[in-house]
């Protein structure tokens, strides 16, 4: 009884709407009207509370359903007929026999559609086949790391089976965010295409975008046109490709600032042309990387160590990357080579390469030496031993070429120091 109070209360609220069910034109319109008010009312939380999915409870059986659908009716048709107007009686469909709304035929349809509802709904499944749902993992609104997105990008997944480092690319500024707005068909493909007409190599291409994944972003046209200024200033495709698969980073600079650096290496170390695009060439770094490391050591070479403007030349064009080497390490080991073994700048501007060997290798093997009697480093007397030899030959082969010893009695010597 309550619940059938709780119907009709619910019901009163929906008479303004049933007032307009005058203009209705056949009995199957009026049907359906009544069944939409029904259903919606069905929905209101609280009135039917004994309805439950699956196992936890049986739904309304087909008599109370029934009750309660032939009360609604009559309710909707009673106060159809209270309100309809005596100018308007040919509208009335209740009194009318032949379109009768509350037949059995049409309520035992209504049933059987309103069954098979709910069978469909509440089907059940076996545990098996609940296993084999697969749920695919909601998109992270936000992570640390792009791990969490490969499921949902394309773009990540292929540029992890093109080698391409995700670990190392996210640590880089907004890098991640780039590559998740990217699409690989459209803004990926036609980047990785370029690279490989310039010269990088299809094996190195992963590691170019771990390194620059910033060039994903770049017009194709800008980085055709750099790659054409490299052109005209006589370097070759190989020239190039070595260049751009030595400094992934290259590309990224427009041709008046490409224009710059040229210039600036040319003009400092008073190069040619030919010798500056051979620089270039072979430490291609130089012009990516900050100019005032190598400002600063050219100071150095020349007001603390003493080197004059051609021996630095030359040590530069042997030696390209002396000029990055860090200051300290580059006065540490001149004043060693200098002040402590006595070699002069003359020899050492022929070997410019020790300065870029370890310090330490350079004092075992020279106190090695002088324990022998065989420190002997003047071109000039017998038994010269080259800096080439010192420092770049390795153990064995120096013990035996050079110290005239045992690996043994090296590596004995090296626990005394």
């Amino acid at each position: 009884m309550n619940k059938m109070a709780l119907l009709t209360q619910r019901m009163s609220r929906c008479c303004p709407l049933l007032k307009k069910c005058n203009i209705v034109t056949s009995t199957e319109q009026l049907r359906k009207q009544s069944i939409k008010i029904w259903t919606s009312s069905l929905k209101q939380p609280g009135l039917l509370t004994s309805i439950h999915f699956r196992r936890s409870c049986q739904p309304l059986s087909k008599n109370s359903r029934s009750l309660l659908f032939d009360n609604l009716i009559q309710f909707c048709s009673s106060s159809t007929e209270l309100n309809r107007s005596p100018e308007n009686n040919s509208l009335s469909l209740v009194n009318k026999p032949e379109t009768e709304i509350k037949s059995s035929s049409d309520n035992e349809a209504l049933y059987e559609d309103r069954d098979g509802a709910l069978s469909l709904a509440l089907e059940e499944i076996s545990e098996d086949e609940a296993l084999q749902i697969i749920a695919e993992p909601p998109l992270p609104l936000e992570s640390f790391t792009l791990q969490d997105y490969i499921d949902h990008s394309e773009t990540l997944r292929k540029l992890v089976l093109l080698g391409v480092d995700l670990s190392k690319v996210e640590k880089r500024p907004s890098a991640a965010q780039l590559l998740l707005r990217l699409d690989f068909e459209k803004d990926v493909k036609k980047v990785l295409l370029f690279l490989k007409d310039v010269g990088v190599e299809d094996k190195k291409l992963g590691a170019f975008i771990t390194k620059n994944p910033y060039i994903l972003r770049e017009d194709l046209e800008n980085l055709e046109t750099r790659v054409a200024y490299l052109t005209s200033k006589k370097f070759s495709k190989e020239e190039i490709a070595r260049m751009v698969s030595g400094a992934p980073y290259l590309l990224l600079f427009n041709v008046e600032r490409l224009d710059n650096r040229l210039g600036f290496f040319q003009k400092e170390l008073g190069l040619n042309v030919q010798k500056t695009r051979d620089l270039v060439t072979r430490l291609p770094k130089l012009l990516t990387g900050s100019l005032e490391p190598i400002k600063e050591n050219l100071k150095v070479y020349e007001l603390e160590l003493g080197f004059s403007q051609n021996e630095i030349r030359h040590i530069v064009h042997r030696v390209p990357k002396a000029l990055s080497v860090h200051k300290r390490k580059l006065t540490e080991t001149f004043d060693y080579l200098h002040n402590v073994m006595g070699i002069p700048h003359s020899i050492i501007v022929h070997f410019p390469q020790v300065f870029n060997s370890k310090q330490l290798r350079i004092k075992e093997r020279h106190m090695f030496l002088k324990f022998l009697g065989r420190a002997q480093y003047d071109p000039k007397q017998p038994s010269y031993i080259s800096l080439e030899k010192l420092v770049s030959l390795p153990d064995d082969i120096f013990c035996t070429e050079v110290a005239k010893a045992t690996v043994q009695d090296f590596h004995k010597f090296q626990k005394t120091l």
